[in-house]
């Protein structure tokens, strides 16, 4: 799955906007796509850390409306949620290689997602 299938936009509500002062950002996703793919998603798109993905699926719902030919009923889209949380504090990464060298990697992280309270 490409990385731009997996997320279908960003949910943008009063509590996912104070949430994202926390550094937690909430997406609309594909209903197929899993953890891993979120996750890689969201960090090639938006170059940013991420931590954690936990994932909700929604159902839709029974809705009915009347109208003058009578009654209608329908079923509203279900979705699947996925809130990410990324890494307010990213620095670049350091390792031992060989010969018990430490090396470091060059590789910055921002530490927000551009756009998202617009």
């Amino acid at each position: 799955m490409k990385d731009y299938e997996v997320i279908i936009r960003p949910q943008k509500t009063e509590k996912s906007s104070a949430e994202a002062a926390e550094g937690k950002y909430s997406f609309i996703v594909a209903n197929t796509a899993t953890k891993i793919d979120i996750k890689r998603a969201v960090e090639n798109l938006f170059g940013v850390k991420v931590l954690s993905v936990n994932t909700l699926r929604y159902d839709g719902k029974k809705k009915t409306r009347r109208q003058s030919s009578g009654v209608v009923e329908g079923k509203t889209a279900s979705y699947k949620k996925a809130i990410v949380k990324i890494d307010r504090n990213a620095k670049p990464v350091s390792y031992i290689g060989e010969g018990g060298k430490v090396v470091k990697t060059g590789r910055k992280f921002k530490d927000t997602i551009e756009g998202y309270g617009e």
